[in-house]
């Protein structure tokens, strides 16, 4: 059972620049990785293709095709979740900390972690805690859950739209100008 939580005040608002970077992190260091990846990859590739050997030029055409891939992806998934991260937010702020909204966001590692980083700036992090616990999920849990349920999930429009493909969403509010409003108000009081 939640409890609606009124939000008498808000915390000290970081910039949407800072905060995509709190919420891509782990996304940011797998496109590193990826990026290092295909130089390393490229690099046993072209030494293949002098060889000859067809086995080796078939895995080192995959390997570098899967890392060169993956940091286009990981590109979009970043985006995709700092989507998320910011109509959670105002939804949070809207509605407050309701579990019908944040069980949309409990399929992936990186959704959870967009709307950690929303219940954070908005002082929710004690709903989002209990709310993970109550639903069971451990910090260890880095497979998207649909992963396991649907195989198949490669070939669903809502998989490629829900993960990378997703709309750019304006944000409702600016909170860094309300935090500064209401400052200025308390400080008139």
């Amino acid at each position: 059972m939640f409890i609606l939580v009124a939000m008498k005040a808000l915390p000290k608002q970081n910039s949407l620049t800072y905060s995509y970077f709190k919420v891509s992190k782990w996304l940011l260091v797998a496109f590193l990785l990826f990026i290092i990846e295909s130089f390393l990859y490229y690099g046993q590739l072209q030494r293949a293709l002098i060889q000859g050997s067809y086995f080796l030029k078939v895995f080192w055409s995959g390997s570098f095709l899967f890392s060169f891939v993956h940091i286009f992806l990981v590109i979009m998934d970043s985006w995709s979740r700092f989507q998320n991260y910011k109509r959670l937010k105002d939804q949070l702020y809207t509605y407050s900390f309701q579990p019908k909204i944040a069980n949309n966001y409990l399929v992936s590692k990186c959704q959870r972690r967009a709307l950690k980083i929303a219940c954070n700036e908005l002082g929710l992090s004690n709903e989002y805690q209990r709310f993970l616990e109550l639903r069971g999920v451990k910090w260890h849990h880095f497979i998207p859950y649909f992963m396991v349920q649907d195989p198949l999930f490669l070939f669903k429009r809502h998989f490629w739209n829900r993960t990378f493909l997703e709309k750019y969403y304006e944000p409702k509010y600016d909170f860094r100008e309300l935090v500064t409003r209401k400052n200025m108000i308390s400080s008139k009081a």
